[in-house]
């Protein structure tokens, strides 16, 4: 409760206050000096002399401030309380705490209020519980970086972004672990594709950083088939050809870093929180309903306020972000790349397709070389030998089951189903006659 409470028109001292009163009566009384009760007290001499004068007017309430028990001259009116009540119980700000609420009645409906005294408002109305702060189990927090682009965490978060106003959509974030800098995207599948975007978008913008810390999702690592009997003995598995993310990383010399647990990487997992919290209901207050008016909203309001308010300082002033060179062509990196082996007649099969390179393109030692092909992020087709591109067109597949005219005209009549002549090739085969088989046995038997 109070330090003080009013008893019969008097107002009871706190223990500071008596304590400055002890001290006040023993420099009346000339025990100590003023300047010495100054010093016991904690203030100044000329203060003294103010305190003892009151002390001889009014006696011991002297040493009580004289707005005790009053109203504060900037007390809010019970109409703006009202108003504030009636606002937050609109259905669109179900759910606000007094911190955001009271940035949104700053903001949009011109009140300003403290959250402390929101806090109370809302419980005395019914839209904020006051309870007890559960405890959770506590990690042990891994220090930042000391430098903006040494680590950069990245993950995406299945939610329900719009609360059923519209498609599903997923957010994909990237926050520096030394500032806590933030940038994110709405984006409609969580692929390959759209997470290369992001990461396009993060270059162009800020670098490229030390590394990257991600979770062990398909994008980023190739799982490792193996038995349970293999598994418990412990045996190393085969090397896992790289993902089109983890090759993109290495040809940008960036390493990529797996998290072991959700708890690792910490600082993506809270701001994913605090976005499911706070920009969830600001899609709501925006009324966002469609991708492209929750990446708006993203864009103009919650990651400037983010970028603003939750970004700290990198405990060192230097850059760890390198710039992006000429060697380095993004739209050639983060691609899907593959490799594909020149036939006899010059040309590559692609995701069954067929492309013919250029005559003029043509160079010794192509036939049954490999090239690399690249299906770039904007649906086209390049194909790279020996480090330069060739020119390449699409061309259309050879047609299947046609016969060609010469091979028709050269086919033999179809048999009509008559029965053959009976071949006469034996005839006169034995030139002189002799006895049949009958008379030859029964000759032998007589014989006999």
């Amino acid at each position: 409760g109070p330090a003080w409470r009013v008893d019969e028109g008097q107002l009871l001292m706190t223990q500071a206050e008596r304590d400055r009163l002890v001290a006040l009566k023993k420099a009346k009384k000339k025990l100590i000096t003023q300047k010495q009760a100054a010093e016991e007290i904690g203030i100044t001499e000329r203060q003294v002399r103010r305190l003892l004068r009151k002390l001889r007017r009014k006696g011991d309430q002297a040493v009580i401030h004289e707005l005790r028990g009053r109203e504060s001259n900037r007390k809010l009116s019970s109409e703006v309380e009202q108003r504030a009540i009636t606002i937050l119980s609109d259905p669109v700000y179900r759910g606000f705490g007094p911190t955001l609420a009271s940035e949104y009645l700053h903001k949009l409906h011109q009140i300003t209020v403290s959250k402390e005294t929101l806090r109370h408002w809302m419980a005395k109305a019914g839209l904020w519980r006051v309870g007890r702060v559960r405890m959770v189990e506590v990690h042990q927090w891994r220090p930042r970086r000391s430098r903006c682009g040494e680590l950069v965490q990245w993950d995406t978060s299945t939610h329900d972004w719009l609360e059923g106003r519209g498609e599903t959509i997923y957010l994909i974030s990237m926050i520096d672990d030394a500032t806590s800098r933030l940038l994110a995207r709405f984006v409609r599948h969580d692929t390959s594709e759209e997470n290369m975007r992001l990461l396009w978008a993060y270059l162009e913008r800020f670098g490229r950083p030390l590394a990257f810390y991600t979770d062990k999702a398909g994008m980023f690592q190739v799982a490792v088939k193996s038995k349970r009997q293999q598994q418990r003995e412990g045996r190393d598995g085969p090397e896992m050809p790289p993902t089109q993310i983890a090759r993109g990383l290495r040809e940008l010399n960036t390493v990529w870093i797996p998290a072991h647990s959700p708890q690792a990487k910490g600082r993506v997992e809270r701001q994913f929180l605090t976005a499911q919290d706070r920009l969830v209901k600001g899609l709501r207050v925006a009324g966002a309903r469609t991708i492209e008016e929750a990446n708006a909203y993203l864009e103009k309001e919650y990651m400037p306020w983010w970028n603003q308010t939750l970004a700290v300082q990198a405990a060192a002033p230097a850059d760890a972000h390198r710039p992006l060179g000429k060697e380095h062509d993004l739209a050639a990196i983060l691609s899907h790349v593959e490799q594909r082996q020149v036939t006899n007649d010059y040309t590559v099969r692609y995701d069954a397709k067929i492309y013919q390179i250029d005559r003029r393109d043509v160079r010794t030692g192509m036939r049954k070389a490999w090239v690399r092909v690249e299906q770039r992020l904007d649906g086209t087709i390049a194909v790279q030998f020996q480090g330069r591109y060739v020119r390449v067109r699409r061309c259309a597949p050879p047609l299947r089951g046609l016969a060609s005219p010469q091979t028709t005209e050269a086919k033999p009549p179809r048999p009509t189903g008559k029965p053959k002549e009976k071949s006469a090739w034996m005839e006169n085969f034995s030139v002189r006659s002799g006895p049949s088989v009958r008379q030859t046995i029964e000759a032998s038997n007589a014989r006999s």
